[in-house]
């Protein structure tokens, strides 16, 4: 029996239902019948719009797509240009004001506060310098992720940027395979780092080599099967399968079709492809995929799994663990990779950031999957006067560990189904464990990922310091409270966090981390990481030196608790609005 989700987009998906996004918003929001909202918000999701949470009626978040997180100066300027014409609502955020953009985890861009009746125009103004928001939301696949300087990159092992556009144009752009059972993700790893972050996606492309008809062959191992959310995260698992770079988009295709043909449709709560992966088990899948592509399916060969360090809690010495800071590309040129702790930037900066772009490189930017833009293609005589802009005294390429860090999914600032705030209050956080936490000098970044509940879109269970949205009692009143996981991270040997204190209320959060990042410089030995720190020491002893408690740390919005139409608000939400805020009259 399929579910009410799977009957809705059965009468309607995918990119028919643009025509009824731009029917809905030339009559106006009060148009869509009240008692179909919830299917057409369902549908509209295909097309990057959102609708926002409770009391925030007539307001929606759009998500852009761009494969790998690639973009020129002028779509950045664009992006930036929709964020203060449109992106602004009708209660200022007291950190970041109004008007601004997310950077998200896989590569891409959100904005908030935008009005239906406005979604005509936005997506006029995107198209025009080819960025578009189809496919990136709902039961679809998502926006492909890979290496964030595939093709400018020391450590690249195999060229990754023909299979990525081929994969976003011909399988995402293919409207027969737009209603899968659940989102889907897919990742293309072409470096020796892993920063495409293979082991949390449906299907994971990993580079490899292997010696087919006495020749050794540099292309692909795969992975399928991996996820965070909903405390059961999944490692990709492998297959057993090499596939040869011209024969890789029939296999990732062939992957898709499996499971939009034989992914389950009836229960929304097992069917990612994770379970999938689980029902079937990796021998059968391997089998099925044979019957959906015409050329045989060669054993693994060698990986170089052993040398990945992105987001692995591996010393710096190994191997980047991210992409901040200044590094060389193979023509001699460099790239800077900016910090932008909890992913938010406002509109004149983004705009800023396209012009430094095109000022001190070639206007390229790319975004990487810890929520961080880079700067391609600069002349090495010209970094010393691109670190000097003032674009990169707020967003620096050399920040506090803390900063560098930092990562926070939306929160209930606009999502429905958050537990807590989350980036604001991450924000202050880090700033108050800058001014009261000291690290050792040879630790480059302590990674805490906040995400506002169990779904994990923020990636805490790939964290250092992995912070989950919860509720608890304080002082006889529900507050905001955080699960706190650690010992997180990919790499090599992707490990999920684990817990070591639970519904910790919010303003006794800060002292816990303090807690653990003390215990963590006291009894580490020399050179070693959080991550390395935690695995050596034990999560017993951890969970013992683990000690909530209030400190100078003030946290104002703990007892919103959801209850508030916007966490910072405090008067009445004026929603329903009309295009300029005014209230829509129930009447």
């Amino acid at each position: 029996m399929s579910s009410k989700k799977e009957t809705w987009k059965e009468g309607m998906y995918g990119d028919e239902v643009r025509e009824k996004i731009v029917e809905f918003a030339e009559k106006g929001w009060e148009s869509i019948p009240e008692e179909e909202r919830d299917m057409w918000f369902s549908r509209f999701k295909f097309w990057g719009v959102f609708h926002q949470r409770d009391g925030q009626e007539s307001y929606f978040m759009m998500r852009l797509t761009n494969a790998n997180g690639q973009m020129t100066g002028e779509q950045l300027r664009t992006i930036g240009e929709v964020a203060r014409e449109y992106a602004t609502g009708p209660v200022d955020n007291p950190e970041f004001g109004d008007a601004w953009l997310d950077f998200t985890t896989r590569q891409s861009i959100q904005l908030h506060w935008i009005n239906l009746e406005d979604v005509p125009a936005i997506w006029e103004k995107l198209e025009s310098v080819g960025v578009t928001t189809r496919s990136s939301g709902g039961d679809t696949m998502r926006n492909i992720v890979g290496c964030p300087v595939a093709g400018k990159d020391e450590a690249e092992l195999i060229e990754t940027q023909p299979l990525l556009e081929r994969l976003q144009e011909d399988l995402r752009g293919d409207d027969k395979l737009a209603n899968m059972p659940r989102k889907f993700n897919i990742s293309v790893t072409g470096c020796r780092e892993g920063c495409a972050q293979d082991a949390i996606n449906g299907i994971g492309l990993e580079p490899s080599e292997k010696e087919l008809d006495g020749e050794v062959v540099t292309g692909f191992n795969v992975r399928i099967g991996g996820g965070t959310g909903s405390r059961e995260p999944r490692r990709a698992r492998s297959i057993d399968t090499f596939v040869v770079p011209e024969n890789a988009y029939d296999l990732v295709r062939g992957f898709v079709e499996l499971y939009h043909e034989h992914g389950r449709r009836d229960n929304r709560q097992k069917n990612r492809s994770r379970f999938f992966v689980d029902d079937h088990g990796t021998d059968e899948v391997r089998d099925l995929l044979e019957e959906y592509v015409d050329f045989d399916l060669h054993e693994a060969g060698r990986n170089f799994r052993d040398e990945y360090t992105y987001n692995a809690g591996r010393p710096p010495e190994e191997g980047k663990v991210d992409h901040v800071g200044v590094h060389d590309q193979p023509d001699g040129r460099k790239y800077v990779g900016l910090n932008t702790p909890v992913g938010r930037m406002t509109a004149r900066e983004a705009i800023a950031l396209a012009d430094v772009a095109e000022a001190y490189g070639s206007g390229e930017i790319r975004l990487t999957r810890r929520q961080n833009p880079l700067i391609m293609d600069v002349e090495a005589e010209a970094v010393d006067e691109l670190l000097d802009e003032p674009l990169l005294e707020t967003h620096r390429p050399e920040p506090t560990p803390f900063e560098r860090g930092g990562m926070a999914c939306t929160g209930t600032e606009f999502c429905g189904i958050a537990l807590t705030e989350t980036k604001l209050r991450l924000t202050r956080t880090l700033r108050w464990l800058n001014a009261n936490v000291d690290v050792p000098d040879d630790v480059a970044t302590i990674k805490i990922h906040y995400s506002g509940c169990t779904a994990d879109c923020g990636h805490a269970q790939t964290a250092d310091i992995g912070l989950q949205g919860m509720r608890a009692q304080k002082d006889g009143e529900i507050v905001e409270a955080l699960d706190i996981g650690v010992g997180g991270g990919l790499g090599t040997r992707p490990e999920f966090v684990e817990w070591v204190s639970q519904r910790v209320p919010a303003d006794e959060v800060p002292g816990a981390i303090r807690s653990l990042v003390e215990a963590f410089a006291a009894h580490r030995e020399a050179g070693q990481t959080f991550r390395e720190w935690v695995e050596d020491f034990g999560i017993e002893p951890v969970v013992d030196l683990c000690e909530p408690e209030e400190t100078s740390y003030e946290d104002p919005y703990m007892y919103d608790a959801k209850q508030s139409w916007y966490p910072f608000a405090e008067e009445e939400s004026p929603a329903p609005t009309t295009v300029d805020d005014v209230p829509i009259s129930s009447d």
